[in-house]
C-alpha cells in the first residue's frame, strides 16, 4: 500500500507540474498568435526538446521497447529510418520552412502557408490540408489516450476507462488554456524526463543481469536469431519499416515547431541538441526491450503483452519513488504528442475552417475562444474512438504517421525548392497521399506486403509532378514570392 501510494504522489505531483506550466503560459498568451505558434518566440533549446517530445510518443516508451522485446534487433530498422528522417528534415525542411511560411503572408498553420505559398484565391489547399489534419489527428490522438489508458490499467489495476480520464483531462486542461507556449515548454519539460529515463532503465537492467556480457549471452540463449539484425525480413520489410523516416517531412505537430523558432540562425544550435535528444532516447528505448528479453529469462518471468516491458522492468528495478518517475516519463511522452497534436488540430479549425470560411472578421479573443472550443472537441471524438484498444498502439501510430507523411510529406518537401510547383499539383498530391494510405490499409494483403507509406509518399509525389507540369505555372506573383523566400534563405 505504501508503495503504491509513492507511484501515486510522483504522478500527481508531475500531473500538478503540467498543470502549472499551462496556468503560466495562460497568463502569457493575448492573441491568436501566441495561442497557435507562441508569437514564434521559442529558443533553440526548447525548440529542440519540443520538437522531439511531441514527436516520440507512447510508441517511444511502449510501442518500440514492445517490438524489440518481442522481435528482436530486426525491430531496429524502424528506428534507424526514424533517426535518419529527423535529421533530414532539420537540414532541408527547418530553415527554408521558417523562412517561408514568414515570408508567405506570415502564416501559423501549414495550411495557411499551402494557400499564400501557392496563391489559392480557391481556398481549397487550406480546406482540404485542414481535413487531412484533423482525419488523421483524430487518430493519432486516439493512439495516446489508449497508451495513457493501458499504462493507468497495468501499473495501479485502475479501469482502463478511468485512466483515459486522468490522461484526458490533465493534457486537454493545459492545452486548452496554455496553448502554444504551455504544450511548448511542457514539451521541452517532458522531454528531459523521457531522455533520463530511458537512459536509467537500460542501464540497471544490464547492471542486474550481469554485464554486457552476460546480458547478451543470456539473449542468445533464449534465441540466436533475437541479435540478428535481418531475421525474418525481406527487402520489402526493411523498406517499410525505413520508410518511417519519410513521415517526418509530414507531420504538422512537428514542422510547426520549425515555423515558431525565434529565427533560422538557431536552428542549427536546435538540430544539434535535437538529434542528440532523439539518438540517446531511441536507443535507450530500444535496449529496454532487448536488455528486457536478458532479465525476463534469467528470472523466469513471462510477460502477457510486450508494449508494458518498460512499466515491468521500471516496477521490479527501482524504489517506488523511481517508479513513480519512470511511469511519470511514459505519460510525458503520451501527453506531449497529444497535447502537441490536439493544438494543431485546433489551429487548423479555428484558423482555416471558422476564421477563412464562417467568420473572417472574427477578433482575437473569438478565435482564442474557438481554438479552446475545438481543443474540447477533437479530444471527446478521439476518446471515443480510445475507448476500443483492440489495435495495438503501433498499428494506430502507424496509420496516422503514414497518413501525414504522404499527404503532406512531398507537398512541404517540393513547395520548398521547386519553383515550378503549383496549387493544383499541391492539391492533388495532398489527395493522392491520403487516399492511397486509406485505401492500402482497408486490405489486409496489401498492408502486409508493404507499409503504406511507401505507395502513398510515391503516389503523392507522382500527382504533384505530372499535374503541376500539365497546368499552367504559377501566377508572377507567386513566382517573385519563390525568389524573395530564396533570397532570404541565401
Amino acid at each position: 500500500m505504501l508503495s503504491m501510494n509513492m507511484l501515486l504522489t510522483s504522478i500527481i505531483v508531475y500531473m500538478v507540474g503540467m498543470l502549472l506550466i499551462g496556468y503560466y503560459a495562460y497568463k502569457r498568451t493575448s492573441n491568436l498568435s501566441d495561442y497557435m505558434l507562441g508569437g514564434r518566440s521559442l529558443g533553440p533549446t526548447v525548440t529542440a526538446l519540443s520538437a522531439g517530445a511531441s514527436d516520440m510518443s507512447g510508441w517511444l516508451m511502449m510501442g518500440l521497447p514492445g517490438a524489440m522485446y518481442a522481435t528482436g534487433l530486426s525491430a531496429s530498422w524502424i528506428a534507424i529510418g526514424l533517426t535518419l528522417g529527423a535529421y533530414a528534415n532539420w537540414l532541408y525542411v527547418a530553415p527554408r520552412l521558417r523562412t517561408y511560411t514568414e515570408v508567405a503572408n506570415n502564416s501559423i498553420t501549414i495550411p495557411a502557408y499551402l494557400e499564400n505559398r501557392f496563391g489559392d484565391g480557391s481556398r481549397m489547399l487550406r480546406l482540404v490540408s485542414a481535413l487531412v489534419i484533423m482525419i488523421f489527428f483524430t487518430f493519432y490522438v486516439s493512439s495516446g489516450l489508449v497508451s495513457g489508458g493501458v499504462l493507468f490499467e497495468n501499473t495501479f489495476d485502475m479501469d482502463y476507462r478511468t485512466g483515459l480520464w486522468v490522461v484526458g483531462l490533465v493534457t486537454i486542461a493545459y492545452t486548452l488554456f496554455g496553448g502554444f507556449l504551455a504544450v511548448s515548454w511542457t514539451d521541452a519539460v517532458q522531454g528531459l524526463i523521457m531522455v533520463i529515463a530511458l537512459i536509467m532503465v537500460p542501464l540497471v537492467t544490464i547492471l542486474t543481469v550481469g554485464g554486457v556480457g552476460e546480458t547478451f549471452t543470456t539473449i542468445r540463449s533464449v534465441d540466436p536469431s533475437l541479435l540478428d539484425i535481418f531475421k525474418d525480413t525481406s527487402l520489402l520489410g526493411i523498406i517499410s519499416l525505413f520508410a518511417w523516416g519519410l513521415g517526418y517531412f509530414g507531420q504538422p505537430h512537428i514542422i510547426v515547431r520549425f515555423m515558431a523558432i525565434t529565427s533560422t540562425k538557431e536552428i542549427k544550435k536546435a538540430r544539434s541538441i535535437g538529434m542528440g535528444w532523439m539518438i540517446f532516447s531511441v536507443a535507450g528505448a530500444m535496449f529496454t526491450g532487448l536488455i528486457g528479453i536478458a532479465l525476463f529469462a534469467k528470472q523466469g518471468w513471462t510477460i502477457a503483452d510486450p508494449e508494458t516491458i518498460f512499466i515491468q522492468l521500471g516496477t521490479v528495478l527501482f524504489h517506488p519513488l523511481i517508479t513513480g518517475f519512470l511511469l511519470a516519463a511514459i505519460l510525458a511522452a503520451i501527453m506531449s504528442t497529444i497535447s502537441s497534436q490536439l493544438l494543431v488540430t485546433s489551429s487548423s479549425l479555428t484558423e482555416d475552417i471558422f476564421k477563412t470560411f464562417l467568420k473572417r472578421s472574427a477578433s482575437d479573443k473569438e478565435l482564442v475562444a474557438v481554438g479552446r472550443l475545438s481543443v474540447l472537441i477533437v479530444a471527446v471524438i478521439a476518446f471515443l474512438l480510445a475507448l476500443n484498444k483492440n489495435d495495438t498502439i503501433l498499428d494506430l501510430v502507424g496509420y496516422a504517421w503514414a497518413g501525414f507523411g504522404a499527404s503532406f510529406g512531398p507537398v512541404i518537401l517540393l513547395s520548398l525548392y521547386w519553383k515550378r510547383m503549383n496549387k493544383w499539383g499541391a492539391l492533388a498530391g495532398m489527395i493522392a497521399g491520403a487516399v492511397t494510405v486509406i485505401v492500402w490499409t482497408r486490405f489486409d494483403v496489401l498492408k502486409d506486403f508493404l507499409y503504406e507509406m511507401v505507395p502513398g509518399f510515391a503516389a503523392s509525389l507522382l500527382a504533384i509532378l505530372i499535374v503541376s507540369k500539365l497546368t499552367s505555372e504559377p501566377s508572377k506573383e507567386v513566382a517573385a514570392q519563390f525568389d524573395q523566400y530564396k533570397k532570404a534563405s541565401e
